[in-house]
């Protein structure tokens, strides 16, 4: 079943990411709009998570970049939607990336697969030298 293509319904926030400091201000803007929507504790802290995470990566691997909230509305149902880019060195390997335990950066390398498993939609798209655009939906159940 396909479903029509959910529209933007509320101005989009961007954020920059060049700080520890904006890591967190990320997690918090993004709190804010799934108690807004109305998400369950759970799926807040899924959703959070997985910004937090995917903001640190922008910060670690590619010495910044910037997030963007978009609240969104498919047939009625509302959605999160969270885009971080980077212009950093990109990635080789899409597979090894998102496998659990791998690591560029000496982590636990839980970032994009942990951050994969938490939303309901997960996109990544990167190249080696054209830095990584990574787009994930959370929707309200």
């Amino acid at each position: 079943m396909s479903h029509p293509p959910p529209r933007i319904v509320e101005p989009t926030e961007e954020l920059t990411i060049t700080s520890n400091d904006e890591v967190v201000i990320v997690r918090q803007k993004v709190r804010a709009a799934a108690i807004e929507l109305g998400f369950s504790l759970i799926d807040q802290t899924k959703v959070v998570t997985a910004a937090s995470e995917l903001a640190r990566n922008t910060l670690v691997h590619a010495g910044g970049g910037h997030a963007r909230i978009e609240i969104l509305d498919r047939g009625g149902r509302r959605g999160l939607r969270l885009v971080f880019g980077d212009n950093g060195p990109g990635i080789a390997d899409l597979n090894l990336a998102l496998t659990d335990g791998w690591s560029s950066g000496g982590g636990l390398g839980l970032g994009l697969s942990g951050s994969r498993r938490l939303v309901d939609e997960f996109e990544l798209d990167s190249e080696p030298g054209r830095g990584t655009v990574v787009t994930v939906t959370k929707w309200t159940r």
